[in-house]
């Protein structure tokens, strides 16, 4: 039953009917005249994805693929048959189905397909990001150690908005010794800091700041100012960098596709009515 219903789900999209073309071939299935040949079966089970396709493979895949489609269209049809396609919220419901598959043909058409990567597009990103692609066996570090949460998040906040952590360690550290350099403790290999500070500052990236972490002797913020270690071969991760890049680079044609048409629309948004909405109306507070 549950192999039936997941089959059942995975048949999201309308069998294509035969076409005058095809009127003489012989069909698979007719539902109420409408006919159903091999070629809309094939095409039906190359629409679906890898692990619904596994559901109909074998010797009796094909029938078990003629039977869910029957479950689908007799009940589509039943639908119609009491009108349900004529109901408000069906219809409202539909609108936006129909909404979303435009938008998304769009964006296919526009975005999706004109992004187009080289291999030396990968590698040049590579070669400019590698500090992204070291495996860091050393980091050398910077701290402020405070003894007040207030103090912690102040310090945090300040760094936040682009204060220098040379600065706010010298104003607000503990550590005298360390605040003196700039916060500098020093160069640390695996191994060599407590396991509660090597959990933090090993996923550091160079120049990143973490967020306060309470330890035995207060509030501490580090911040990674050098990381040592080999580098990831570029074959090892230019599949990731390219699912990156080409996420950027999409994301970079959505935003000047987006401004680009809407000066073709009149978009007037009533600020007075806006600021008058409170989407939290009814939550929990």
């Amino acid at each position: 039953m549950k192999r039936s219903l997941l089959a059942f789900l995975a048949l999201f999209l309308i069998v294509s009917c035969s076409k005058d073309s095809e009127k003489n071939r012989a069909y698979v299935l007719k539902i109420n005249g409408t006919k159903i040949t091999e070629k809309d079966l094939l095409e039906e089970m190359g629409s679906l994805p890898e692990m619904a396709r596994a559901l109909f493979q074998g010797k009796d895949g094909a029938s078990r693929l003629v039977d869910e489609i029957i479950n689908r269209e007799v009940l589509y049809l039943e639908a119609k048959k009491r009108g349900l396609d004529k109901d408000r919220e069906v219809k409202k419901k539909l609108e936006e189905a129909t909404k979303l598959i435009l938008i998304n043909q769009l964006l296919e058409k526009e975005i999706k397909t004109s992004v187009r990567l080289t291999e030396q597009d990968v590698r040049d990103y590579y070669n400019k990001h590698r500090e992204d692609f070291i495996i860091p066996e050393q980091v050398r570090l910077s701290h402020i150690v405070t003894k007040t949460e207030d103090n912690a998040k102040r310090a945090y906040e300040m760094l936040n908005k682009g204060e220098e952590f040379s600065k706010v360690a010298a104003t607000l550290s503990v550590d005298r010794s360390s605040s003196r350099s700039g916060g500098d403790i020093g160069l640390f290999k695996r191994g060599e800091l407590s396991p509660d500070i090597e959990s933090i500052v090993f996923r550091l990236k160079k120049g990143e700041i973490s967020e306060p972490a309470r330890l035995k002797d207060g509030i501490h913020i580090f911040r990674v100012t050098e990381i040592k270690g080999p580098y990831v071969e570029f074959e090892k991760v230019k599949g990731i960098i390219h699912q990156r890049l080409t996420a950027e680079r999409q994301r970079e044609t959505f935003d000047t596709f987006i401004e680009g048409i809407k000066k073709d629309y009149k978009i007037d948004i009533n600020k007075d009515a806006l600021s008058k909405i409170d989407l939290n109306l009814g939550a929990e507070k």
